[in-house]
């Protein structure tokens, strides 16, 4: 029986899927896989052929594999490895090749046969790269195939460097980079411009000529991908449904990258459901969307047709259901984010009391207050409240190099103008500009540069927080060291970063706070900024009663928003407020027009915001509550 109800759940899944709750957990499975074929082969005095992949998705395996060979005695003398790709052209020594990212995160740690290890050669002339792939294959046949290969997957569904294009039957070549892929690929190379067009890589043919094929996927940035792989019809536009063509491979999921396949998103289509207040929320609003009515006209016909029966015969009549998730949505809604003095908050998302809040909002990036929350953040103001900004980092690496310059010129001419002595500034000036004439994509920025560049963002962010209301004294700059590498590769968080955000706290005593919550890249800035405001305020709460009264609540950025089923409060805002909000983001003028690190959407920073904020609105209003010009929308963390 338990087999039937998992063949059902996962009906629309097109290849085996297994999920762990988390990384941790999926990373452990897999390095013993390997390890398992690894000793196998080692007792029949054989080889193991290993197909490896690069970028962030496979370093928990290789540093799981580290610790097997150094604690466990695990040897691999016996493996041979061939590497999926490379970027082309490449020096094996620059900090992006894929030669040295082997070496550093597995080969110099294990006891591997050098004469062993093969990698595309990203130094090859242009005519000598057929020669060479086609050798490659020859090498994989020659050591009796690949045993195991494993794999990441791209956000264009790209699997190695198989692009949208790639032919099923493709072999080891020489391909064009999607743009998307190169988009991603920025932050390492110091911008887009810098990323290499081309690269080598395995085709989908090699790839599953393996005897296992492992793809796995962490975090919810993969989610959407990983539903077009999974579900989606098998297609050139997204390489990786062709796995569901072989009989040998497997997804190894967390929880977070799987978290769009049908059994998890919407799982009343394939199997009875426990039904929580939170599930039955999600499932009418997508229910809602799905038929195009407001809630409120939903009707017995829309449940039993789109795979909710259950819901309406356990919890009906419909319209009950209809009215409870109505009043649920519509109690999120409320133009006090600090609460409503003298009112009845049974059904606000804010406590009325105190009537005059203290409030921080931690800004990750020095602009993540404007953009994310910026109507918010003008609205307690107005109405009040003593808000606090904490900006956790400086931003420094975000900064065109040219803008250096230009506020160096300016400092330059300000004091001459006043009669100061300009010789030391001068020769500070001459030495930037002779650095940065010569600077190599990604190189680390003199001491001075990047000191240059986190007053640029200090100083947009003084302005904005000034327009929003804010006195100065009411303004933080954290600098957390964490971040203060000059490098988009930052440090480990450490107790400094910890005791820093509760110094700020214990001096301000919120009563509310707004953090980041976009979670989704979980090696980014922002959940490692959350993370540490969360050690901060359990630290705290130890021995602080004023911990508990307060309430932490998450904003998103640019990219994306909350689903609608998750809102616990949306503010909404007039036309005259988005232009405020809009004037704030406009201080930040080293991010507009285009900043350094742009991401994949090309639209400005306010355009995005405002778009987003517009979106939010108008799903409400198709849900059938008041029609409002745009809505910012927060989580309540509980911790």
């Amino acid at each position: 029986m338990a087999r039937l109800n998992l063949l059902e759940e996962t009906r629309y899944e097109k290849l085996a899927v297994t999920v762990y709750p988390n990384q941790k957990e999926a990373v452990a499975k897999v390095a013993q896989r390997i390890a398992g074929v690894i000793r196998n082969k080692q007792q029949n005095n054989q080889n193991a052929v290993l197909g490896l992949a690069t970028g962030v998705t496979p370093i928990g395996v290789y540093n799981e594999l580290i610790r097997l060979h150094k604690e466990e005695g695990l040897s691999f003398q016996n493996v041979i490895t061939f590497n999926l790709d490379e970027y082309y052209p490449m020096q094996p020594g620059a900090a992006q090749s894929y030669v040295r990212f082997m070496n550093e995160q597995l080969f110099d740690h294990i006891d591997i046969n050098r004469n062993n290890i093969h990698i595309p050669d990203g130094t090859l002339s242009l005519d000598a790269i057929p020669a060479f792939c086609l050798d490659y294959e020859k090498k994989i046949t020659a050591a009796g195939g690949l045993d195991l290969q494993i794999l990441g997957i791209g956000r264009t569904g790209h699997i190695g460097f198989n692009e949208p294009g790639s032919a099923p039957n493709s072999g080891t070549r020489l391909v064009t980079l999607d743009d998307l892929t190169r988009s991603d690929a920025a932050r390492d190379f110091g911008g887009k411009e810098n990323v290499p067009t081309k690269a080598i890589t395995m085709g989908i043919g090699t790839i599953f000529k393996a005897r296992e094929i492992i793809l796995m996927a962490w975090s919810k940035k993969k989610a959407p991908i990983i539903k077009k792989a999974v579900e989606g019809e098998i297609s050139g536009e997204v390489p990786a449904t062709y796995l569901q063509l072989s009989d040998h491979v497997e997804f190894v999921l967390d929880e977070d990258a799987a978290s769009l396949l049908t059994r998890f998103d919407t799982p009343w289509l394939v199997k009875d459901c426990v039904w929580t207040n939170q599930l039955k929320k999600k499932a009418v609003i997508w229910l809602a969307l799905e038929v195009g009515k407001p809630i409120l006209k939903l009707t017995e016909d829309d449940y039993n047709n789109n795979g909710m029966a259950q819901l309406a015969v356990e919890q009906g009549p419909v319209y009950n259901i209809n009215i409870d998730i109505f009043n649920r949505i519509q109690h999120t809604i409320t133009g006090w984010p600090g609460g409503k003095p003298n009112a009845d908050d049974s059904q606000r998302p804010e406590r009325r009391e105190p009537a005059r809040k203290r409030s921080v909002i931690f800004s990750p990036h020095p602009d993540d207050d404007v953009i994310s929350m910026g109507g918010t953040f003008i609205r307690l103001v107005d109405q009040g409240h003593e808000v606090h900004v904490a900006y956790q980092t400086s931003g420094n690496t975000a900064v065109w190099d040219d803008d250096v310059l230009r506020y160096v010129e300016f400092a330059i001419d300000f004091n001459q103008s006043i009669g100061e002595d300009t010789t030391q500034l001068k020769k500070l000036y001459g030495n930037m500009r002779d650095f940065l004439e010569k600077k190599h994509p990604n190189e680390l920025d003199t001491k001075e540069i990047l000191t240059v560049k986190g007053f640029i963002r200090k100083t947009e962010a003084i302005s904005g927080a000034r327009y929003a209301g804010l006195p100065d004294s009411h303004i933080h700059f954290m600098a957390l060291p964490f971040y203060e590498t000059g490098k988009t590769q930052k440090n480990p968080v450490t107790a400094e970063d910890v005791r820093l955000t509760i110094e700020l706290l214990q001096q301000v005593k919120p009563h509310q706070i707004f953090a980041a919550g976009d979670f989704a890249d979980p090696h980014g800035t922002h959940i490692v900024c959350f993370n540490i405001i969360l050690a901060a305020l359990r630290e705290l709460k130890k021995t602080e009663a004023w911990v508990e009264d307060c309430w932490l609540w998450l904003y998103r950025g640019a990219w994306q928003e909350f689903d609608t089923y998750e809102i616990e409060m949306a503010v909404p805002l007039s036309p005259q407020e988005v232009v405020r909000k809009r004037n704030a983001i406009f201080k930040h003028q080293s991010q507009k027009d285009r900043p350094v690190f742009p991401g994949d959407d090309a639209r400005e920073f306010w355009k995005r915001a405002e778009d987003r904020n517009r979106e939010t609105a108008q799903r409400y209003d198709q849900l059938g509550m008041a029609e409002y010009e745009a809505m910012e929308a927060f989580v309540r963390y509980q911790f």
